[in-house]
């Protein structure tokens, strides 16, 4: 949990993008979905979506199922348990805004 608490960290509020990280995050909690659905309902280029999905998947935040254009995004387990703390890094970083 501690590892998880100094990715998010970084991911969200130490590095550029980690306010359309946050806002990824929460969709996907919402609602599984691929790439092209995330960057319609954020208003986003799919590119950047491509490229924030890629670094939390990297960092064990989101796992996906299918392959290719389907392929669907989800919270890992690990950041399911970890919603507490991207609370917290909401409040304490403004990022939520």
């Amino acid at each position: 949990m501690v590892q998880m608490r100094k990715v998010l960290w970084w991911l969200i509020a130490g590095t550029r993008g980690g306010k359309n990280r946050l806002r990824i995050i929460k969709a996907v909690k919402e609602k599984p979905m691929n790439a092209n659905q995330i960057a319609k309902k954020l208003d986003l280029d799919y590119k950047t979506v491509k490229h924030h999905l890629e670094l939390l998947l990297e960092n064990h935040v989101l796992t996906t199922m299918g392959e290719g254009y389907g392929k669907t995004y989800f919270l890992t387990d690990q950041m399911e348990d970890s919603l507490d703390i991207l609370d917290e890094i909401m409040k304490k970083s403004k990022k939520g805004d």
